[in-house]
């Protein structure tokens, strides 16, 4: 029987993309504020104007659900209430 040669791929040191994506060993660095749509956190803001916005506009696209915006150095939470249409 013919031998067959194996071509391994040849590895690259240099960082790449992969080394940016959080896996489950390491936690994604967190806000203070973080964004919270039905008391489940979604994401999390250093600034308290960048989680009001944030929230400010899924709570107009989806007037239904709870959205508050959690300060944790704090401990308080700051319910987002929606924008009230003109008629």
């Amino acid at each position: 029987m013919a031998t067959r040669q194996m071509k391994m791929p040849v590895k690259d040191d240099s960082p790449t993309e992969m080394e940016a994506v959080l896996s489950q060993s390491k936690r994604p660095e967190r806000g203070r504020y973080l964004l919270q749509v039905d008391r489940q956190t979604k994401g999390s803001y250093t600034t308290l104007e960048a989680a009001q916005t944030a929230a400010v506009k899924i709570k107009n696209g989806y007037p239904i659900v709870q959205v508050s915006v959690y300060d944790s150095v704090d401990n308080s939470h700051t319910l987002i209430e929606a924008a009230a249409k003109a008629s």
